[in-house]
């Protein structure tokens, strides 16, 4: 699909487990991660999550084909939710934005090992922001050099970042993200047996060393493209969003691991279960609980 204007940027995610266990685990925790996030008002509604095919009505078909790695994908899980925010963006959005302007559309067909996934804010900015992210998850350790097969232009704009999930520097989790259950270093998962992982002191943005001799190991490879046009905010927005990314990114995959024992050996028959389950709880904290979960990241 096109690109827009600024940078692309590919967050490459190694993880000590296969790809079909790691379906379950993303599945599993976004379900969790949803719940930890959503109360008062605040946080996510699940519209639609349902399967699609190529005989799917319209609203569940990727506006684009869904093609990585040399192969087209057309069958799937689509999910539409939308993001009830406020207190989860930068002041000085909230102070610009009109009332009813922070609710942020997500569209995701999982076509798994490849899944896209396109934010949008259509009651306020319409074509004028949305972020496109791309996942391919691959059963090597982060060296293939263009999974997403880019163009030559493309690749000459494209960033590559590594995320470390047992990278605990200051630089990689913030002292307000931090918790020791989450700390890959400090987690054992019981019924696999890994963990937890060595601080081997890898650089920021830079591949940790287990992940290069761990057993069994995949990685998640994820191309970000963020447009935001508003005068004078383009550039400071654009890098805020990119920011945050990595933020979310880093928290959510150190707690894909350290849940291990709560998702291992599950199918997605429970998953889906699972899924109906949260939908129904996310709805009950929504309107009754307290605002929970990740406060934004002042610029």
């Amino acid at each position: 699909m096109p690109l827009p204007p600024g940078r692309i940027l590919e967050y490459r995610i190694c993880l000590p487990m296969t790809v079909e266990e790691y379906h379950v685990g993303q599945l599993w925790s976004v379900a969790e991660a949803s719940k930890n996030e959503t109360g008062g008002g605040e946080g996510l509604e699940v519209l639609i999550n349902e399967p699609f095919n190529q005989d799917s009505p319209k609203e569940y078909l990727p506006r684009e084909k869904l093609i990585a790695n040399g192969k087209e994908y057309t069958e799937g899980q689509f999910t539409k939710k939308i993001y009830h925010l406020q207190s989860k963006v930068p002041g000085f959005i909230r102070a610009l934005a009109p009332k009813g302007s922070l609710e942020i559309l997500e569209e995701a067909w999982n076509a798994y090992p490849y899944c896209r996934t396109v934010i949008t804010n259509p009651g306020y900015m319409k074509e004028n922001f949305y972020i496109v992210i791309e996942s391919f998850h691959a059963p090597d350790r982060g060296d293939t050099e263009n999974i997403h097969q880019l163009t030559k232009e493309e690749l000459e704009k494209r960033e590559v970042h590594h995320i470390d999930i047992a990278n605990n520097s200051s630089n990689s989790v913030s002292r307000s993200d931090y918790d020791a259950k989450w700390d890959p270093t400090l987690v054992k998962s019981e019924k696999s047996g890994r963990g937890p992982l060595p601080k081997d002191g890898s650089h920021d943005g830079k591949q940790g060393q287990w992940s290069r001799t761990h057993e069994p190991i995949m990685c998640c490879y994820k191309l970000v493209r963020v447009l935001f046009k508003w005068w004078g905010l383009q550039n400071r927005i654009e890098k805020f969003t990119m920011k945050q990314e990595k933020r979310l990114f880093t928290n959510f995959h150190r707690q894909v691991f350290c849940w291990m024992d709560n998702y291992y050996g599950l199918t997605m028959e429970d998953i889906r279960r699972i899924e109906e389950e949260t939908k129904r709880e996310l709805d009950e904290q929504r309107a009754k609980g307290t605002v929970r979960g990740t406060k934004a990241a002042e610029d």
